[in-house]
């Protein structure tokens, strides 16, 4: 089955949810967010969330860092 994922189209197999599509892809749930045909999919949708062909995903990753750091204000 087809998927568009961050703007490119990419084979998936068919009967998978959205955490089985992370998993597929190597990655980890909880450093991402999920944007499904425009809609954000709450992290406990993930598993019931399916991923149907056609669909147009945004995965989004987290980046840590940074810090707390003084303003030129201070």
């Amino acid at each position: 089955m087809q998927i568009t994922l961050n703007g490119e189209l990419q084979a998936v197999p068919e009967g998978l949810s959205v955490a089985g599509l992370l998993r597929e892809l190597d990655i980890a749930a909880r450093k991402v967010a999920v944007e499904r045909n425009l809609e954000i999919v709450p992290k406990s949708a993930y598993e019931t969330t399916p991923v149907e062909d056609g669909d147009r995903f945004e995965i989004v990753h987290f980046i840590g860092g940074g810090g707390r750091g003084r303003r030129e204000s201070d």
